[in-house]
This record gives structure tokens, sequence and C-alpha cells, in this order.
């Protein structure tokens, strides 16, 4: 946010602004450990705010050289993690109607002649733009039902922004101005809304009202807008499992940190008994239930119905997949990581194989952020996911020591490099502004909870009730699916599950898997599709599915392979690529023949180093390095991420090419100098060989 020293009621400094509706929470960060809070009265186009009601909160935390390093190996991830943004690819520009080249605009303008073109158009006798006001009044020149229409169309577009569903500000314009409901036109307005919805079909939940009344009257009153108003969550409803909404959340924290058991108790609805009770169904393993600690990747399902209701227990009888899936409208899947040390290969392979779309930090009130927290914030900033923290066991915790924990939490993610605006949930009205702003990763909302008690449980389930879709995926590209885990299932044959990384593919395809030891890809069909154990005819990219492959044995198949589209020419893979990288931390140098285990997507497999850029690498440098797989070769992309480690994470990288020449070596100089080393080390052994022979 912006920088300023001044405590006032004005900020001009460019922002990386999402769309905001006044009188909404805005918090300014100031130099140092300072932070406004206040309430948006005003803004225009070039980001200049004007805030009332501004409080100024002093932060206040004793930092040791521990901590000092710690915040900047994490402003390490966030600033690699930031800059890997600007190698992405340009989006490219659609062709215009008007046949002129769209691919590079100038401001100097020489040829006016296409100004002619616009006095033929006839724009003057376009029809007049309906205001929304009119079209929620029924009010204008047009008839009530072609209104009723216009004002579903506008709904439609808006659901399909948002991936099935969309929060409207009922009683606002665009712009954020108010319409000056009453209550009676609020009445009218609400109910047009409702009928528009049905239509499509989709259903409307008043989340929050100004000036209305009634149970979800906001208590903080609106003294900038005037009249009544309020935002309404609107969810087209699901007619087949292909188009529920899908969200995936890694839940990672340090050991005992309770990310199991907040998922048993948001899933299963009743509270825990401060024993376990509530984790039991979560766990795969007999040595996870007698210790307590997870040791592998995890799963759970929590769904919403078109109208915002929860879907995943009813009677007291917890749901299966299969029926929450054929309730549901949108569905949060949940992998819950290991957060003991042990089993970090567990918890890095769960967070890159899944590729989740949020990461849900679990913080124990009574311990801070220690151990594996700070390690799992570091590879969710360097992935760029955005963060949720929620702070557990508040009602066994001294509130001094849950004062410190908070301290600790917002002194590190608003640290330089993490540049993360903490905000702490207390009540509905924040977490329904934050769940709507939360597309920005600047923010970063802390929640503080009990699953003993139930304090604040039902934030975190409105929060995740309407936080949006985030992701960006392409189903014209080529078909591409990551496999994560393999299965044998008995009538049905070898099952393998992930994500679908691009593209669509349809149940009895003809698909290719591999590589294998020698990097071959097998040619096989795939028989059925399931989405959360849910049959489907197609699965699309981003989504999350299962593949009944046919005549394939599951041990041909592994963890890390890909399925693909059958081509003409077979797939390529490569042992070598080359790889832009970040040292994090490491005790020596690193130089040509180091070998670490590395992590792309849902391949894991040791690595050894054999070129780069420069005579060795040390903590904090960035370099070109060129990776060779040890075991067999692998399908990679350019713009995939790496993450390497030995033991704790070393570094992190991009993938910048596929294969490597040793013609062309990263560092010419050096192996011109080790040629010219060879050479002279060459001639003295010649001249000692023939003085020998004298």
């Amino acid at each position: 946010m912006a920088d300023t020293e001044d405590v006032g009621a004005s900020v001009s400094e460019p922002l990386d602004l999402v769309r905001l509706s006044l009188d909404e929470i805005v918090f300014v960060k100031l130099r140092g450990d300072r932070e406004l809070k206040g309430r948006l009265h005003a803004y225009d186009s070039h980001c200049n705010l004007v805030l009332g009601d501004v409080e100024e909160t002093i932060y206040v935390v004793e930092e040791d050289e521990n901590e000092q390093e710690i915040t900047r190996a994490l402003s390490e991830f966030a600033e690699y993690a930031e800059k890997q943004q600007a190698h992405r690819s340009a989006v490219p520009v659609p062709p215009s109607d008007s046949g002129y080249e769209t691919g590079s605009v100038s401001r100097d303008v020489e040829d006016h002649a296409e100004l002619d073109i616009l006095d033929q158009l006839g724009l003057s006798d376009a029809p007049r733009t309906v205001k929304l006001k009119e079209l929620l009044l029924g009010t204008g020149d047009s008839t009530a039902e072609d209104s009723l229409q216009v004002l579903a169309s506008t709904i439609q577009t808006r659901i399909d922004e948002g991936h099935g569903e969309t929060i409207f500000d009922l009683g606002l314009e665009d712009g954020g101005d108010s319409m000056g409901f009453d209550l009676a036109q609020w009445e009218t307005a609400l109910q047009r809304l409702r009928e528009a919805a049905e239509t499509i079909p989709a259903h409307c939940r008043i989340l929050l009202t100004y000036n209305v009344g009634g149970a979800q009257e906001s208590p903080v009153k609106s003294d900038r807008i005037k009249g009544a108003w309020g935002k309404v969550l609107i969810r087209q409803v699901a007619t087949n499992i292909e188009e529920v909404g899908e969200l995936r959340i890694a839940v990672v924290g340090n050991v005992d940190a309770g990310k199991s058991t907040m998922l048993g108790v948001l899933v299963k609805g009743s509270l825990d008994d401060g024993r376990g009770r509530a984790r039991i169904n979560l766990f795969r393993h007999k040595h996870e239930i007698e210790s307590g600690r997870t040791s592998s990747v995890g799963m759970e399902i929590m769904g919403f119905d078109s109208h915002g209701d929860i879907v995943g227990h009813t009677g007291g009888r917890k749901l299966s997949w299969e029926e929450i899936g054929k309730r549901s409208a949108k569905v949060i899947s949940f992998s819950d990581l290991a957060g003991h040390e042990r089993y970090l290969r567990t918890t890095v392979f769960g967070m890159l194989s899944s590729s989740p779309n949020y990461c849900l930090l679990m913080v124990a009130a009574n311990n801070g952020l220690i151990g594996m927290s700070r390690e799992h914030l570091g590879i969710a900033l360097a992935l760029n996911v955005p963060v949720m923290v929620i702070v557990t066991k508040i009602d066994i915790c001294p509130p001094q020591i849950l004062q410190e924990t908070l301290s600790q939490l917002a002194k590190i993610l608003k640290s330089p490099g993490a540049r993360k605006i903490p905000i702490f949930v207390k009540d509905m009205e924040e977490t329904i502004n934050t769940a709507t702003q939360f597309v920005s990763q600047r923010i970063c909302p802390i929640f503080q909870v009990s699953n003993v008690t139930g304090e604040n449980l039902e934030l975190v389930r409105t929060f995740l009730n309407i936080l949006p879709h985030r992701g960006h995926y392409d189903q014209e590209a080529p078909f591409e699916f990551l496999i994560n885990d393999t299965f044998s299932v008995p009538h049905v044959g070898t099952v393998v599950s992930g994500v679908v990384k691009s593209g669509v593919i349809h149940a009895g395809d003809s698909v290719v898997v591999g590589p294998d030891s020698l990097g071959q890809f097998t040619t096989t069909t795939i028989k059925t599709i399931e989405r959360k154990r849910i049959q489907v005819n197609a699965c699309f990219a981003g989504q999350s599915g299962s593949f009944a492959l046919k005549r394939v044995r599951r041990k041909e198949v592994r963890k890390g392979m890909v399925v693909l589209k059958k081509m003409d020419n077979p797939p390529k893979v490569y042992r070598e690529f080359v790889a832009e990288v970040l040292i994090l931390s490491h005790a020596t140098t690193i130089k040509p023949k180091y070998q670490a285990m590395l992590h792309v997507g849902a391949v894991s497999q040791t690595c050894a180093v054999i070129d780069i850029d420069r005579p060795f690498i040390r903590t904090g440098d960035r370099a070109l390095v060129a990776f060779r797989f040890i075991q067999r070769p692998e399908f990679l992309a350019p713009g995939d991420r790496v993450l390497f480690r030995e033991g704790k994470t070393k570094g992190l990288g991009i993938v910048k090419s596929i294969g490597y020449d040793p013609a062309h070596p990263l560092n010419p100089d050096l192996v011109k100098k080790e040629g010219e080393g060879s050479s002279e080390k060459g001639k003295e052994e010649t001249k000692e060989k023939a003085e020998e022979a004298t």
C-alpha cells in the first residue's frame, strides 16, 4: 500500500487497487510498523483515496537476529516470485474489426483517416443505455418483462465472470455511488433481482445490508452512503457435476497447529472435544490415529449449495463425497498436509502437485509462527498463492501470549519482501468485505478461532462460502493432465488422479501415459472419468478428476507422469533442463555435481547440477543452472516452477528451457579457462615424459 508519514484522511499515491465500494474498510501501511485503518469516502481513477474515521495502529515486536534472517528469507521468496510474473507470455490481443494492427499501440497518430469512418457509424443514433437503477425498479421506457430480461442478462454476464457466482451491490451504481433507495424501493429491487436470477436459474442470498434493518444489518452505520443498500450473493444452480465450481485449498502449518482438527470441524459440523475426536475421519493410516500426526496427503471436501448453505452433514450423518457433489453448486477441496519436518517431502509434493488456488496457514495461538510454519509460508509465497491465516486454540491461550502471536504474524507478513496487508477479521462485515477483495494477493486475512468452543467458526464458513474463483486455465490448449496419485480399483482397473493443467478430455478418448524409465509413452484409452466420485463425461482445464485407464497396470504408472492426447508424433522428454534459480539458504557454495531433491509440479526426483553460469553460487544468488535428472527423464515445459531442497528448502526457480547442449555451456569463459589449464597440464606431462625418456 502507500507509504506516507502523514496521518491524514487523504492518500494520493499509485496503489494496487481492486474493485472497491464506498464505505469499505481500507488499510494503509506506513513506514515502519505503523498502519492506518479508515473508511473509504471517495476515490477516482487516479487512485486518489479519501478516508474517514482514521485510526492508527503501531505494532511493536522485539527483533532478534533469527527473526531478521527469517524475514529476509521470506522477502527473497516473495521478491523472486513477483519477478517471475514478468516472464509470463503476454495475452494476445484479438484483431479488431477495423482491420488495424493491435499488437502494438502508439500514441503518435499520423493518419487520421480512420476518424472519418466514425461519422458513418451512426453512433449518435445508438440506443440510450438503460441505467441499472431503472432495471432494478422497472421504471424505464421499456416494459417490465423487457427490463427484467436485460437485468437477467447483466446478472448472467457477472456470473460468467465470477465462474458461477457474483456478489451484487444492490443499491449502488457500478462506480460506487448510492442509488438513494428507500425501504420500499429496496424491497422492489430485491424482488426483481430474485425474479431475474430465477430465469438463469440462480439463487440470491443477502449477505449484508445498510439502512435496511433485519438480521443481516451491519452494526456500523454508513454516514457517507445514504439510502438502503446491501451485498447479495447470486450463485448459479448447477444442473450437473460439470458445472459445479471448484476451489483447491492447501492446509499447511507446524505440527500440532490443529490442521486436521480444523478441517474435521468445518466439514463434519460438530465441535471437537479437545482430544482430537474431530480429526479421526481425516486420517488414512493406523499410525496417524495413534500418534495424532498426519504423515500423508489427506483429502476432504466441503460443499455449498446455490442458496449459500453448507452441504456436508444432515441429521447427524456425514454425507459422502458423491452426495455432497450432487447437492452442491460450489465445492472446496482441502489438502490436509503434514506439519512435521520428517514429512516435508510429502508436504512439498502436496503443495506443488495439487495446484492450489489458495493456501490456508494454521498457527497455534500458544506457539506462534515457529518451526515448519515459516517453511510452508515461504513456499506459498514462492508459488504466488494467496495466503489466509487461522489462529487456533484461542480458548486455552493466555491473552498476552495471543497478542504476541498476532504481533509476530503482522511483523512477518508486513515485511518488505512479503508485502502482505494483514487484516484481523473479527465480525461478519469484515469477513464479507475481505473475501470480496481477496483476489488481490496483497491482502492476508487472519481469523482467531477455537475448535472446542466454536468461536468465530461461522466467520470462516462464510469466508469460504463467498471466496472468489482464482486461476486462469486455457481450455483451448492441448490437453495435459498431471498425475499425483495412482490406485488399483477392483472390477475397474488402474485409476489415476490429478489436475487438468490445460485442455479438455472426454471419456473414450485415446491418450498416452508416461514417461517410463526409458522415456517412452504408453497408448491407452480413458474408460471413465470421475469428479468427486461422481461419473462425468468430460473434465476441463483447472478441474481435478480421476481417470480409469484401459489395459494399463498400476505398476506401469507413477506419480509425476502426465496424460496427453494421442498425437502423430510422440511427446519429447528430457533428462536435462536449464532453470533460473534463487538460492535461499546453503551452508557452503554450490558447484557442478551438487545433488538435491527437486520438485516440479508432481515430479519429485534427485537432480544433479551439471552447469552454472558462474564458477559457484551461494545463499542469495540468482543464476542460470543446468540440471540433470538422475533416475529417468521427465516431461517438462518452460515456465514450470522448480523447488529443490536438501533437508529444508534450499532454492526455487522457474524452467527457462528444455534440454542442454554441452557445446554451448552457460559459462563459456570458465570452460575456456579449464581448457587452457588442461592444455598447459598436458604440455607439462608431455615434457616430463620426454625428459624421462632422455
